[in-house]
């Protein structure tokens, strides 16, 4: 992709979100103005938590209410199970909010859905359950297990990390998760726009920083003014930008392709679109790049009954 095309539009999908936060905030914050809206998201401590046991909690719950509702969503399910656990206090200072461990392959061991309980204080609570359903049900856990069982392809095919596919999968999800209704409320629906922020943000300063000889300052206060992520966050985001070239633009592009899949299938198939088989058949060949992902679903639309 051209990297001034990818920069555009990142800079396109930052004015797009403005306006979703506007119109969530009317409602919820009474205000439509967005450094207005991102400063409390920011900064009010009513937002953050208090306890290791408050960090915890909320992620177990959304677990559970995800794996009530997919089944409506998804016709193949994983079958390894999800399971909450925190991150090891050994390195937690230094460890990232979430990650995601993979089921062992034997079936010995489930996929884990890793919570950062450390720093209670500094974690939000709004943005608490879009990074649930993203690490585990429906996002990195179903993708992942799913993959892992498959039949008839290679283990390394079942074991592929296509970066684009697998995080654009997990983002993909967070928009998802709110179509299934697994929000608890205003609030938490502000997790998705912060988290599109930082994602479409990456379009706009990787590219910055790589093709646009942008600073590392220039990078920080963009972000800084782009989105409602605390600063000490941005900071070791773009100090990672830096490090390690292309890879952050991977998260976006991917869930974008899917979404570009999934709008062109429906507008094929009219009433035959099956958001089941959809996901069956996005799932149903391990992680691809997206020409292949695009290939995979134009067979389905024209295969599906």
């Amino acid at each position: 992709l051209d990297p001034l095309a990818v920069h555009q539009s990142g800079l396109d999908e930052i004015t797009a979100l403005e306006h979703e936060y506007r119109d969530m905030a009317a409602v919820a914050l009474g205000t439509t103005d967005v450094a207005t809206i991102y400063d409390p998201l920011r900064n009010h401590p009513a937002i953050r938590f208090s306890t290791a046991e408050e960090v915890e909690e909320p992620a177990a719950r959304a677990l559970a209410r995800a794996n009530e509702a997919v089944p409506e969503w998804f016709g193949r399910l994983p079958k390894a199970p999800c399971v909450v656990q925190r991150v090891p206090e050994v390195g937690a200072d230094d460890a990232p909010i979430a990650y995601y461990l993979d089921p062992a392959q034997d079936g010995s061991r489930p996929g884990t859905f890793f919570i950062n309980v450390a720093q209670p204080t500094t974690r939000t609570r709004y943005e608490s359950e879009v990074l649930a359903f993203h690490e585990s049900v429906p996002g990195h856990h179903f993708q992942i297990a799913i993959g892992q069982e498959l039949e008839g392809i290679p283990l390394f095919r079942r074991n592929a990390t296509a970066t684009a596919f697998v995080e654009g999968w997990g983002l993909y999800t967070e928009r998802l998760a709110d179509e299934m209704g697994l929000y608890s409320g205003d609030l938490e629906r502000f997790g998705i726009l912060s988290f599109d922020s930082w994602r479409a943000g990456r379009l706009v300063v990787d590219t910055g920083i790589h093709a646009l000889g942008w600073s590392r300052q220039e990078a920080i206060d963009y972000l800084v003014a782009n989105s409602p992520q605390a600063e000490n966050n941005i900071v070791n985001e773009v100090e990672r930008y830096i490090a390690w070239p292309g890879q952050a633009l991977a998260y976006k592009t991917g869930q974008r392709e899917m979404f570009a899949a999934r709008n062109r299938a429906i507008a094929i198939m009219g009433d035959r679109f099956d958001i089941r088989g959809f996901h069956d058949a996005l799932l149903g060949s391990g992680s691809v790049p997206m020409r292949t992902m695009h290939r995979l679903i134009d067979e389905w639309t024209t295969s599906a009954p």
